[in-house]
């Protein structure tokens, strides 16, 4: 038997435990060590909205075919090893938890959006993972991608592209958001830490310019817990998402963003990715290595100053040229014509979560030591676990081997 005959027998292993699971594999409590969690990105499966603005059964999957070398010894495209799934099918999920549960995943933290008029890419969680007869195997989780929504899929090299979703919404919206986010964080298999569900929130300062300030962000999210609370929860644990923070034009209420998660009462911090808090060489490529080092410093700062728990955070790479025009003569220049992170080979990558072991193991405290990843399957900005052509399960099993299972 070779390599890939062993893979897929041992991932049909796993789905048949998983989906019929017996007293030895059923599914096992969260470690208080340690909890691995990867954000997953949902924009692989029909959307219509999507559909309204690129055709009929459009999804990402199309800029992941469409992907080609843009260099010498670029290597696109991307070839999933279990090809161009729809990930609101609960069969496909049901391969994806327990793929992640095997190799030592606890967690899935999706991307998840809600704009002033409701929700986008939910069908991924809502039909996919919720409708998966397995998905007491693994927790998932919120975090609120409250990002202005541009098409750049594919973007051009020097047309600014078209905002189609504001991100900030109105507390009206927020409230409604907040109904089905309750529901959600009392299904079983929502993950807690302390009891408290776990909620995310990408960007802080676009849900404060959507409140209207900071004192009504406050007020928003002291509602959401009040509500939890209600329903017998012990509260919400508020997560923010540190990067690009901005303190908004004419702001007095705060001066720096210590002071803003204090008044927000933040419980907790983490990165979504490390190119946030990094800068690219000056070239086609950059060193996974050097991207790192970067990462680590700003990780240790964070956990200095913020004032709040830092959840360290391990990326598996960036190459973002498939969202970008095949057509256009790639240069580096802005969003998605980005330097490719190169090197970050499967053994790079386990090196990086030792690394982010050892920090949560310093810095934070048992039943807190939340390590998050970027991520399952950003497929179109080079960043993924989900298996490949090229490396297989590799990836995956460099977390089983930094956070064995038993």
């Amino acid at each position: 038997m070779d390599r890939r005959e062993f893979i897929a027998a041992a991932g049909a292993l796993a789905l048949k435990e998983s989906l019929h699971p017996t007293a030895a594999s059923a599914s096992p409590a969260i470690p208080t060590d340690y909890i691995t969690a990867a954000y997953y990105f949902g924009n692989f499966h029909v959307d219509p909205r999507n559909e309204q603005a690129h055709g009929a059964n459009w999804t990402e999957w199309n800029l992941v075919r469409a992907a080609t070398p843009r260099f010498p010894g670029h290597h696109q495209p991307k070839v999933p090893y279990w090809g161009y799934e729809d990930e609101s099918d609960p069969r496909v999920f049901e391969k994806k938890i327990a793929a992640a549960r095997t190799n030592g995943l606890n967690a899935f933290i999706f991307d998840w959006y809600w704009y002033k008029d409701g929700p986008f890419l939910n069908r991924a969680l809502d039909r996919g993972f919720l409708g998966a007869a397995n998905n007491k195997d693994l927790k998932f989780a919120l975090m609120w991608a409250n990002h202005d929504w541009y098409d750049i899929h594919p973007a051009k090299l020097t047309s600014p592209p078209n905002l189609q979703f504001a991100g900030g919404i109105s507390r009206e919206a927020f409230d409604a958001m907040s109904e089905r986010m309750l529901q959600l964080f009392q299904h079983p298999s929502y993950l807690t830490l302390d009891g408290a569900p776990y909620f995310s929130i990408y960007e802080l300062y676009r849900f404060i310019q959507g409140m209207g300030g900071v004192r009504q962000a406050a007020d928003a999210l002291n509602a959401l817990r009040s509500k939890a609370k209600a329903l017998g929860l012990p509260g919400v644990h508020v997560n923010a998402v540190t990067w690009g923070v901005q303190i908004l034009p004419g702001q007095s209420e705060v001066s720096n963003l210590s002071e803003l998660l204090q008044q927000l009462n933040i419980e907790s911090t983490t990165s979504y990715v490390w190119i946030h808090h990094t800068k690219f060489a000056d070239a086609l490529t950059t060193e996974y290595s050097e991207i790192r080092r970067q990462y680590e410093t700003y990780r240790d700062k964070a956990a200095t100053e913020l004032g709040r728990p830092y959840f360290p955070n391990v990326t598996v790479g960036w190459d973002s040229t498939p969202r970008a025009c095949q057509t256009d003569n790639f240069r580096t220049a802005g969003y998605p014509f980005t330097s490719v992170i190169v090197n970050n080979s499967p053994q790079a990558f386990a090196n990086a979560l030792q690394s982010a072991k050892d920090f949560a193991a310093k810095q934070l405290p048992k039943g807190r030591r939340l390590i998050t990843i970027n991520s399952w399957n950003e497929w179109t900005e080079g960043s993924y676990l989900e298996p490949d052509k090229e490396h297989d399960t590799a990836y995956l099993e460099a977390i089983r081997k930094v956070f064995p299972t038993s």
